[in-house]
């Protein structure tokens, strides 16, 4: 099964990265002879409301929507690793209000503080990037927090101790390759709420601004035009779909495969 799901991400991925090559039509273009034409053997998934080949906003939209989430998963990754190993390491008053730290930002709804923090910049890619990684660190951090609290006093960390190792030594050589699983883990089952979040924001208008194609642009852009119209917007709707479903399907495979228990 793992298999057959890295196969279509590869292919997603694929698609995205060589949109310029495979792409039929210059997605920006605008075609006034070709409004909201459906799909045929000329385009194959239509055209919008400016003539645009659907198709090819797809493939450009891909690179867009996906990079977006990978960046920000990589981001959430890198604070909440850092995070959680200290805290959970060092104990006492400082992990204390790191957690509450945590904490409060779990309460939230983390499609609303991502709302929330994209108002408050300039839209664009950059912004939802900021904003999805200042939510999702906190749920990397208590994991990994509570990973390192398991392991501080285990065998190989006295023994770690006992010959003189470092605490910076105890963390970077010992402790962190054992978060890795974990970690790539949680990436893959985090990423396709990512990418919904990704669509979220920009199906609001603070995402990629126009006329760049991203998922949720295209179907917030379309959206009035369902009944006259629904291949605008189902299409989008689809890839994101799929590929938010692809990247949880992989992460519970590979939670899975590692006998791990995280919450997806």
């Amino acid at each position: 099964m793992i298999k057959g799901i890295l196969s279509l991400l590869i292919v997603i991925l694929l698609a995205s990265l060589l949109a310029p090559l495979i792409s039929p039509f210059n997605p920006e273009e605008i075609n006034l002879d070709e409004l909201r034409q459906s799909p045929s053997l000329h385009h194959p998934l239509g055209t919008d409301n400016k003539g645009r080949d659907i198709f090819s906003r797809i493939l450009y939209g891909g690179r867009i929507s996906i990079s977006v989430a990978i960046m920000a998963a990589v981001l959430s990754m890198g604070i909440g690793l850092m995070v959680g190993l200290l805290s959970g390491y060092i104990g006492g008053k400082i992990d204390t209000s790191i957690m509450l730290i945590v904490d409060l930002i779990l309460a939230f709804p983390s499609l609303l503080l991502a709302i929330g923090i994209s108002v408050i910049l300039p839209p664009g890619i950059y912004t939802v990037m900021i904003a999805i990684a200042s939510v999702g660190w906190a749920s990397f951090a208590r994991i990994i927090r509570g990973h390192v609290v398991s392991s501080r006093e285990a065998p190989f960390i006295e023994a770690a101790r006992a010959v003189g190792c470092s605490h910076g030594r105890i963390l970077m050589v010992h402790l962190l390759p054992q978060c890795l699983p974990l970690v790539m883990v949680m990436m893959g089952l985090r990423l396709g709420g990512y990418i919904l979040t990704e669509a979220s924001l920009s199906f609001l208008g603070l995402g990629a601004q126009p006329p760049m194609p991203s998922w949720g642009s295209m179907v917030s852009a379309h959206r009035v035009f369902i009944v006259s119209a629904p291949w605008m917007v189902v299409f989008p709707g689809l890839a994101i779909a799929v590929t938010s479903l692809c990247f949880n399907m992989l992460g519970d495979a590979l939670r899975d495969r590692y006998g791990l228990k995280i919450a997806g």
